[in-house]
């Protein structure tokens, strides 16, 4: 095997992984576990791991291309175009790794108390009628969202109150007045 067979098997075998990685991806195969658990996020350290599939696939990509094309179409010494060649494969995995520890900085575990809608302060923008519904509108994770409602009583509620939300079933908001809480 010379040198170039070797620069192009890395670049075949780096870039394969690029387009199975992103097939995958595209695709939702293997439900994203195709990276394996914790791969992006350090294991209870809230940091990105620098050693993963894109990374190491980025790595082996850039420099099986910049090997080949050294070896092939210029007459640098053996040494000094490896040490070329894993440099601008350094590159390519930084560049692959900084965009995914930029992309994961935001995310965190689910939590599904965060969605419980027991106990949301909201206020009615459609009225509810007596025995009808109407629509509230609540405050969640930075966003303005909206929700079906009935009173919890049975009572009409006018537009512009403030109530809160006491159980939510099948999509309904139950609702009680703010003042009537004890």
């Amino acid at each position: 095997m010379n040198w170039e067979t070797f620069y192009f098997t890395a670049f075949v075998t780096g870039f394969a992984f690029s387009v199975v990685s992103f097939l995958l991806g595209s695709f939702h195969a293997g439900h994203g576990h195709f990276y394996g658990h914790g791969s992006f996020r350090g294991a209870g350290r809230g940091g990105a791991r620098f050693f993963n599939l894109s990374t190491v696939a980025a790595f082996l990509t850039w420099f099986g291309g910049a090997g080949f094309l050294l070896e092939r179409h210029s007459h640098v010494w053996v040494y000094l175009g490896l040490l070329c060649s894993i440099a601008a494969g350094l590159v390519g995995g930084s560049a692959v790794f900084w965009f995914v520890a930029k992309l994961s900085a935001t995310e965190h575990p689910l939590d599904p108390a965060d969605y419980d809608m027991v106990g949301v302060l909201g206020r009615v923008t459609s009225p509810i009628r007596p025995n009808g519904t109407g629509e509230i509108l609540f405050a969640r994770d930075g966003a303005r969202k909206a929700a079906c409602a009935r009173s919890e009583d049975a009572s009409p509620i006018s537009r512009d109150t403030e109530v809160i939300v006491t159980r939510y079933e099948n999509g309904v908001a139950y609702v009680r007045p703010w003042e009537e809480i004890p």
